[in-house]
């Protein structure tokens, strides 16, 4: 049996309930493509895996978890779910849908993946989630892509998300967002946290620090990250590009190097905007 130890340190999430800072992301990959990294970044050390009901590898997932070797205890397992859902009995059907497709008894982690506002309906997947909580189906709920207004929405109803996944990286700071988590008691979860291609690795402030440590900028970028509390779960099945992602609690970057990072925020508007997008 593989060893449970994961090496990223963890947060509280709920009570009793520990995310590691660090997970596996898995879009886009198909099943076999994420069952080979989930087993691979189990083996390396990972406890954390995200995906969810739209990426359409959750079977994936749970037999890269079987392969693994690793007890299901040990893993945290964060999934989400889709627009058509957004009702209390919808959210009952897609939990129940993605652990059949996980092959697991529970979920860690179940999110409702995007507000989707022109519908009207993300209160009513929230309350859904719930009810799955108080099931024993799910340990913890939130949310992902919320803005603020939609946030505020859940609040006015006494509702609170245990965390908010959200696009964040340098060029991506989400200010306004984090200081209601924080405010809040929110957990913040950053998808897509190494950016869009190559252009923001390929930042000079970033590659400079990247260099003084002698670290790669996808390293330094991750670092920053989870320096400030955040979950980040980056995307590889690349096994030497897997094991450099989890080898970022080695080393800490100085408070003049965090706030170089925090300058790199900038005005993006081919942004994925969630009062707009969504499924």
């Amino acid at each position: 049996m593989t060893s449970s130890l994961s090496l990223a340190p963890t947060l509280s999430l709920a009570p009793g309930v520990d995310i590691p800072l660090l997970g596996l992301g898995t879009w886009p990959m198909n099943d076999e493509e994420a069952a080979a990294a989930v087993a691979e970044a189990l083996r390396l050390g990972y406890r954390h895996v995200d995906t969810a009901e739209n990426y359409g590898n959750e079977r994936g997932v749970g037999e890269g978890l079987r392969r693994s070797g690793v007890a299901r205890e040990a893993v945290f397992i964060t999934t989400k779910f889709n627009r058509q859902w957004h009702s209390v009995d919808g959210a009952r059907q897609a939990c129940e849908a993605s652990l059949a497709r996980l092959g697991v008894a529970y979920i860690d982690l179940l999110l409702v993946h995007w507000p989707n506002p022109d519908q009207d309906r993300f209160v009513e997947a929230f309350q859904g989630l719930v009810k799955l909580h108080e099931a024993g189906l799910v340990r913890a709920i939130g949310t992902s892509n919320f803005k603020p207004a939609h946030l505020e929405r859940l609040f006015e109803l006494g509702l609170l998300p245990q965390l908010n996944q959200i696009q964040l990286d340098p060029y991506h700071r989400r200010d306004d967002l984090l200081a209601i988590h924080r405010r809040k008691g929110i957990v913040t979860g950053a998808w897509r946290p190494l950016g869009c291609g190559n252009a923001m690795l390929a930042d000079p402030v970033i590659a400079g620090i990247a260099e003084a440590h002698g670290r790669t900028s996808a390293q330094v970028v991750l670092r920053w990250i989870v320096q400030q509390g955040i979950v980040a779960t980056p995307k590889s099945a690349n096994p030497e590009r897997l094991a450099q992602n989890l080898d970022i609690f080695s080393f800490s970057l100085s408070e003049a190097e965090m706030a170089a990072l925090d300058t790199l925020d900038r005005p993006d508007p081919t942004m994925l905007d969630a009062d707009s997008f969504g499924h």
